[in-house]
Protein backbone atom coordinates (compact mmCIF):
# COMPACT_ATOMS: atom_id res chain seq x y z
CA UNK A 1 0.00 0.00 0.00
CA UNK A 2 1.24 3.37 -1.18
CA UNK A 3 1.70 6.00 2.05
CA UNK A 4 1.75 9.89 1.79
CA UNK A 5 5.65 11.11 2.05
CA UNK A 6 6.60 14.20 3.91
CA UNK A 7 9.27 15.39 1.32
CA UNK A 8 11.76 16.85 3.42
CA UNK A 9 15.14 16.79 1.96
CA UNK A 10 16.70 19.00 -0.82
CA UNK A 11 14.56 18.99 -4.40
CA UNK A 12 17.29 17.02 -5.71
CA UNK A 13 16.80 14.66 -2.84
CA UNK A 14 12.93 14.94 -2.87
CA UNK A 15 12.98 13.73 -6.52
CA UNK A 16 15.15 11.25 -6.36
CA UNK A 17 13.15 9.65 -3.41
CA UNK A 18 9.72 9.70 -5.94
CA UNK A 19 11.42 8.24 -8.66
CA UNK A 20 12.40 5.71 -6.41
CA UNK A 21 8.47 5.47 -5.55
CA UNK A 22 7.18 5.26 -8.88
CA UNK A 23 9.37 2.14 -9.05
CA UNK A 24 8.18 0.56 -6.65
CA UNK A 25 4.62 1.57 -8.13
CA UNK A 26 5.50 -0.32 -11.21
CA UNK A 27 7.30 -2.81 -10.35
CA UNK A 28 6.34 -6.17 -12.15
CA UNK A 29 2.72 -4.41 -13.52
CA UNK A 30 2.94 -4.67 -17.43
CA UNK A 31 0.06 -2.36 -18.31
CA UNK A 32 1.23 1.15 -19.20
CA UNK A 33 -2.01 2.44 -18.14
CA UNK A 34 -2.36 1.50 -14.54
CA UNK A 35 1.18 2.35 -14.16
CA UNK A 36 0.49 6.13 -16.44
CA UNK A 37 -2.34 6.57 -13.82
CA UNK A 38 -0.17 5.82 -10.84
CA UNK A 39 2.35 8.02 -12.20
CA UNK A 40 -0.01 11.03 -12.25
CA UNK A 41 -1.31 10.55 -9.03
CA UNK A 42 2.08 10.28 -7.15
CA UNK A 43 3.13 13.64 -9.37
CA UNK A 44 0.35 15.30 -7.81
CA UNK A 45 0.71 14.65 -4.22
CA UNK A 46 4.56 15.54 -4.83
CA UNK A 47 5.05 18.49 -6.63
CA UNK A 48 3.64 21.95 -5.08
CA UNK A 49 2.10 24.57 -7.22
CA UNK A 50 0.64 22.62 -9.88
CA UNK A 51 -3.03 22.77 -11.12
CA UNK A 52 -2.83 19.58 -13.78
CA UNK A 53 -0.81 16.69 -14.41
CA UNK A 54 -1.09 13.97 -16.71
CA UNK A 55 -0.20 12.25 -19.73
CA UNK A 56 -0.88 12.11 -23.56
CA UNK A 57 -0.84 9.61 -25.65
CA UNK A 58 0.64 9.09 -29.20
CA UNK A 59 -2.45 7.80 -31.46
CA UNK A 60 -1.41 8.51 -35.42
CA UNK A 61 -0.32 12.36 -36.09
CA UNK A 62 -1.99 13.43 -32.71
CA UNK A 63 -1.82 13.42 -28.57
CA UNK A 64 -5.01 11.86 -27.26
CA UNK A 65 -5.61 12.85 -23.66
CA UNK A 66 -4.60 9.59 -21.31
CA UNK A 67 -4.49 9.43 -17.34
CA UNK A 68 -4.24 12.62 -15.27
CA UNK A 69 -5.04 14.45 -12.11
CA UNK A 70 -6.91 17.65 -12.55
CA UNK A 71 -10.00 19.43 -14.71
CA UNK A 72 -11.33 17.86 -17.31
CA UNK A 73 -8.92 18.81 -19.49
CA UNK A 74 -8.49 19.01 -24.19
CA UNK A 75 -8.81 15.34 -25.48
CA UNK A 76 -6.15 15.55 -28.88
CA UNK A 77 -3.68 18.15 -29.61
CA UNK A 78 -2.33 17.89 -33.14
CA UNK A 79 1.79 17.03 -32.98
CA UNK A 80 3.73 20.55 -33.39
CA UNK A 81 0.32 22.30 -31.80
CA UNK A 82 0.93 24.10 -28.31
CA UNK A 83 3.61 23.10 -25.91
CA UNK A 84 2.19 19.29 -25.87
CA UNK A 85 1.85 18.85 -29.71
CA UNK A 86 5.36 21.09 -29.95
CA UNK A 87 7.34 18.71 -27.40
CA UNK A 88 5.92 15.45 -29.41
CA UNK A 89 6.67 16.73 -32.79
CA UNK A 90 10.18 17.98 -31.42
CA UNK A 91 11.21 15.23 -29.29
CA UNK A 92 12.52 17.40 -26.50
CA UNK A 93 11.68 18.36 -23.20
CA UNK A 94 9.85 21.98 -23.06
CA UNK A 95 9.67 24.59 -20.42
CA UNK A 96 7.33 27.29 -20.98
CA UNK A 97 7.67 30.31 -17.84
CA UNK A 98 4.89 32.35 -18.82
CA UNK A 99 2.73 30.02 -21.30
CA UNK A 100 0.88 33.51 -22.28
CA UNK A 101 3.90 34.52 -24.16
CA UNK A 102 3.87 30.97 -25.96
CA UNK A 103 2.78 30.84 -29.71
CA UNK A 104 0.04 28.42 -30.28
CA UNK A 105 -0.59 27.82 -26.26
CA UNK A 106 -3.34 25.78 -26.06
CA UNK A 107 -5.66 27.19 -23.00
CA UNK A 108 -7.46 23.58 -20.91
CA UNK A 109 -7.33 25.90 -18.03
CA UNK A 110 -7.73 29.23 -17.68
CA UNK A 111 -5.23 29.27 -14.28
CA UNK A 112 -2.21 27.71 -15.95
CA UNK A 113 0.50 30.26 -16.08
CA UNK A 114 3.44 28.00 -16.61
CA UNK A 115 4.26 24.33 -18.31
CA UNK A 116 6.48 21.54 -18.79
CA UNK A 117 5.72 18.94 -21.25
CA UNK A 118 8.38 16.15 -21.39
CA UNK A 119 8.29 13.55 -24.32
CA UNK A 120 7.66 9.88 -23.84
CA UNK A 121 10.32 8.56 -26.67
CA UNK A 122 10.12 4.44 -26.98
CA UNK A 123 12.51 2.54 -29.39
CA UNK A 124 12.97 5.66 -30.99
CA UNK A 125 9.30 6.68 -31.58
CA UNK A 126 7.12 9.33 -29.40
CA UNK A 127 4.69 7.10 -27.69
CA UNK A 128 3.04 9.84 -25.15
CA UNK A 129 4.15 13.18 -23.56
CA UNK A 130 3.54 14.38 -19.33
CA UNK A 131 2.14 17.56 -19.31
CA UNK A 132 2.74 19.31 -16.00
CA UNK A 133 0.48 22.92 -15.45
CA UNK A 134 1.20 25.27 -13.05
CA UNK A 135 -1.24 28.36 -11.84
CA UNK A 136 1.95 30.36 -10.97
CA UNK A 137 4.67 31.92 -13.41
CA UNK A 138 8.28 30.47 -14.01
CA UNK A 139 7.26 27.62 -11.83
CA UNK A 140 9.56 24.85 -13.57
CA UNK A 141 13.58 24.98 -13.68
CA UNK A 142 15.90 22.76 -14.91
CA UNK A 143 15.93 20.59 -12.02
CA UNK A 144 12.30 19.98 -12.59
CA UNK A 145 13.23 19.22 -16.41
CA UNK A 146 15.99 17.20 -15.57
CA UNK A 147 14.05 15.11 -12.76
CA UNK A 148 10.99 14.79 -14.93
CA UNK A 149 13.31 13.02 -17.32
CA UNK A 150 14.51 10.64 -15.56
CA UNK A 151 10.82 9.90 -14.01
CA UNK A 152 9.45 9.36 -17.76
CA UNK A 153 12.66 7.36 -18.56
CA UNK A 154 11.35 4.76 -15.55
CA UNK A 155 8.31 4.37 -17.11
CA UNK A 156 9.08 3.59 -20.53
CA UNK A 157 11.64 1.49 -19.40
CA UNK A 158 9.15 -1.12 -17.93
Amino acid sequence: MFRPTAYSGTREENYALVIEQLKALIAGEPNMIANLANAAALLNQFLTDINWVGFYLAEGDELVLGPFQGLPACVRIPFGKGVCGTAAAERRTVVVPDVHQFPGHIACDAASQSEIVVPLIKEGRVIGVLDIDSPVKNRFDDTDRRYLEQFVGVLISE
